[in-house]
């Protein structure tokens, strides 16, 4: 039997509260949170010093874009298979066509974010 490996995860998002508990969530469905960021900047960062497999950018970076924040993630040498998912405490049905023209890889609602979640947008579902 072919073994899983654990997915790796960054979560970007300004409300820190909500990254606590989205990594406590995530953690205990098997998904490795390595690193959290509250800025583009911050993202950036982690991203290349981690190099996780998937990373979770909130739509709404405080006075910064996710959708921007994934172009710039998408554009880098160094992440030609960092897969993004944005994420956002609003419905999917308000940022269809952004997300849709987005390079990310889907979206998720914060309120159904999971491991299994995570693992389905990014086809690494479990067997």
């Amino acid at each position: 039997m072919q073994s899983v490996r654990t997915l790796r995860c960054v979560i970007v998002d300004d409300n820190r509260p909500f990254m606590t508990i989205a990594a406590l969530a995530l953690e205990r469905d098997g998904v490795s949170v390595v690193g959290t960021a509250t800025s583009s900047a911050d993202a950036m960062e982690c991203l290349e010093r981690l190099r996780p497999d998937v990373t979770l950018v909130d739509i709404e970076l405080g006075g910064e874009s996710g959708f921007d924040l994934a172009e710039t993630i998408h554009r880098q040498q160094w992440a030609p298979a960092l897969e993004v998912i944005l994420m956002s405490a609003h419905d999917e049905h308000d940022f269809v066509n952004e997300v849709a023209a987005s390079p990310a890889l889907g979206f998720l609602p914060k309120m159904r974010l999971s491991g299994a979640a995570v693992r389905k947008v990014t086809g690494r579902c479990e067997r």
